[in-house]
């Protein structure tokens, strides 16, 4: 097998030009079709004389012509930076600013021009694509490789100012290597589902894995997603063996009946990451498709998309309330450490810091956030994610929450995340979150919870309420429980999918 990633995506284009690699609602593309466009792109590039390794902005939505970009960027000796289609003006100024892209590749038309950066139009880049030089072979010698940079995704960032993870090409690789291995047992050449924004890491655990294996991306984009009628029709259609996914995409889809394996008997695989996956998602889920493979994985940005994993068996549900996160990858060391980074004991709680080769470099432009965060652990480069962990009596990690998610109320100390998990155990709620509101002071004056619940016959919400506390005060502390309860019928999610808590407690402290 090719040593890098780039040489092993271009040699299913030799070996097998004509197999599909993208499948866009019906319409495909090849791995021939690949190699062509990201030559032709990168040849051009190459001629361009940009700064060496500078990174390159590519805007635009789940397209082939996207994937294309990407390869055609690194395979020029440059990084890429993937953003979205549907981000905001001042998103892209602030990636601009921080970033210094070299250029704009426009796949969809930027919402304005960048007037002092080099640029390539919509059209420039489709008569590149159609009538460029595919003659001349583009050498490995100017793949992206070893610790060069491969592609920087721009975090949201809790100050409001967003960070630029740089991941390089032997981070990915050692990711990629761990999920072509026994740990998943995925087979080496099926169809995957790609409906993660290609500016939101979890896409990476599609993209790479599939195309080094010579696999095929089926894709979900946002317009189908947004549509369930559509979404629902669409799915089956698919033919998809691998679903990657946050767990809030799948409690969408779990609300379709006809969801199961029966109407999808070819999947065979779940991986979910980005989010907590809950207890009641994964028993819903393997009740509907009773003989697939679900899979919990865990990790941040900073270290490549994921470096945990355990597979949630029945055996997994009937032990655990709240899901345990696994065991790190071969190649990996996770250790746990108090506020003065000191090592804690063996099953105590301590923040989770991750040791391995897949861990960034760094945040681009950034050295004090990147000397904040990143630190060595025996010589190996480490990255505090600021996520609270214990190790069980069986090595399995327990995730118990942010530490930017912890609050103090009444003087007790409260995880927000494991006040969600005791709420997601009621039977009256399908879906909930909680939000602190605070005082003139900055102090938490009640924790407010925002619920999506399950069909039921209670007259009005204050005899719902009355029932949920009844079952949550079997479970749960009396000094966690909501003060307020607000009844939604869906929840919030960020563009990436995920239950978007900050957007509701920004809601909760304006009024």
């Amino acid at each position: 097998m090719e040593a890098n990633l780039i040489a092993q995506i271009d040699q299913f284009a030799v070996n097998h030009p004509d197999k599909a690699a993208y499948d866009y609602l019906g319409v495909e593309n090849t791995y021939g079709d690949l190699k062509k466009y990201s030559d032709a792109l990168a040849n051009y590039i190459l001629k361009m004389n940009l700064p060496a390794k500078a990174p390159i902005v590519v805007f635009g939505g789940q397209t082939f012509e996207m994937i294309a970009a990407f390869l055609g960027v690194v395979k020029s000796g440059h990084s890429y930076v993937p953003v979205d289609v549907n981000s905001s003006l001042s998103r892209l100024e602030s990636i601009n600013e921080i970033g210094k892209p070299a250029l704009y590749i426009q796949v969809e038309d930027l919402p304005a021009e960048m007037p002092t950066v080099k640029s390539i139009s919509k059209a420039e880049l489709n008569d590149i694509y159609t009538h460029g030089e595919f003659s001349q072979e583009i050498t490995s010698t100017s793949f992206v490789d070893g610790d060069d940079t491969f592609y920087i995704i721009f975090t949201s960032g809790t100050t409001g100012k967003p960070k630029g993870v740089q991941i390089s090409h032997d981070n990915l690789k050692s990711y990629v290597e761990w999920m072509h291995s026994d740990d998943f047992g995925i087979k080496a050449d099926g169809i995957c589902l790609s409906q993660a924004p290609y500016s939101f890491d979890l896409s990476v655990m599609d993209l790479y894995p599939t195309l080094t294996a010579g696999g095929k991306l089926a894709v979900l984009p946002k317009k189908t997603t947004d549509n369930f009628k559509e979404l629902f029709e669409v799915l089956p259609k698919l033919h998809v063996n691998e679903w990657v996914s946050t767990p809030s995409f799948m409690d969408i889809c779990l609300l379709q009946p006809t969801f199961d394996e029966k109407h999808m008997p070819e999947l065979s695989h779940f991986l979910f990451c980005g989010e907590e996956l809950t207890h009641s998602t994964a028993e819903n889920l393997k009740k509907r498709f009773p003989h697939a493979r679900i899979f919990n994985t865990y990790g941040p940005t900073e270290t490549t998309v994921a470096v945990t994993q355990v597979e949630i068996t029945d055996e997994i549900l009937a032990n655990y309330k709240r899901l345990p996160i696994g065991k790190p990858k071969a190649d990996t060391r996770i250790v746990l450490v108090d506020d003065d980074v000191h090592q804690v004991g063996d099953h105590d709680e301590g923040e989770i810091v991750i040791a391995g080769p897949s861990v960034s470099k760094g945040y681009i432009n950034n050295p004090e956030k990147t000397a904040r965060a990143f630190l060595e652990v025996e010589g190996t480069s480490a990255y505090r994610t600021g996520d609270l962990g214990q190790f069980d009596e069986n090595g399995q990690l327990l995730y118990k929450g942010r530490l930017d998610f912890q609050v103090k109320v009444h003087g007790f100390r409260i995880e927000l995340e494991d006040v969600d998990h005791h709420l997601g155990q009621v039977s009256l709620i399908s879906q909930a979150t909680t939000v602190p509101k605070y005082d003139k002071n900055h102090k938490v004056s009640q924790l407010i919870a925002y619920i999506v619940p399950e069909e039921n016959n209670y007259e009005d919400e204050f005899e719902l309420t009355q029932a949920i506390k009844k079952e949550l005060q079997e479970i749960m502390m009396a000094y966690m429980m909501p003060q307020r309860f607000v009844y939604v019928d869906s929840l919030p999610l960020t563009p990436n999918g995920k239950i978007d808590r900050k957007s509701l407690m920004k809601e909760v402290n304006n009024e």
